[in-house]
């Protein structure tokens, strides 16, 4: 599975990006699919998850209320809608899908990741 995140750039506090995760089989609709993030000189850390058919959904408390996770199966998408945005949210935004339908944070969960986009929120 080959994904391909885009959609990141530079915003102003308070702004607003939806990032998007492609996935180049379909084999990835039948699992769970994450998103994280590492800012400079941090680890990568959980951002949102959501199940295989977008039943569930889960998210870092400090996005929580401005960001939405959803998915299109049929295009083998998953965005991440990204409102209010804080200079603290800048980060390399990473999607990954899950080896099982339905996952949380952690990472080991996670089997297959794509390069990320780079996200920058100016104050």
């Amino acid at each position: 599975v080959q994904l391909q995140a885009s959609g990141g750039g530079l915003v102003q506090a308070g702004g607003s990006l939806r990032l998007s995760c492609a996935a180049s089989r379909r084999t990835a609709s039948n699992n769970a699919v994450g998103w994280f993030r590492r800012a400079p000189g941090k680890d990568r850390d959980f951002v949102a998850s959501i199940s295989w058919n977008g039943g569930s959904a889960a998210y870092a408390d400090n996005v929580q209320g401005r960001f939405t996770i959803s998915r299109d199966r049929a295009k083998n998408t998953v965005y991440l809608q990204m409102n209010n945005l804080k200079p603290e949210d800048t980060a390399v935004y990473y999607c990954a899908v899950s080896r099982f339908s339905h996952s949380g944070r952690e990472l080991t969960n996670y089997a297959y990741w794509g390069r990320g986009t780079q996200v920058t929120v100016s104050s």
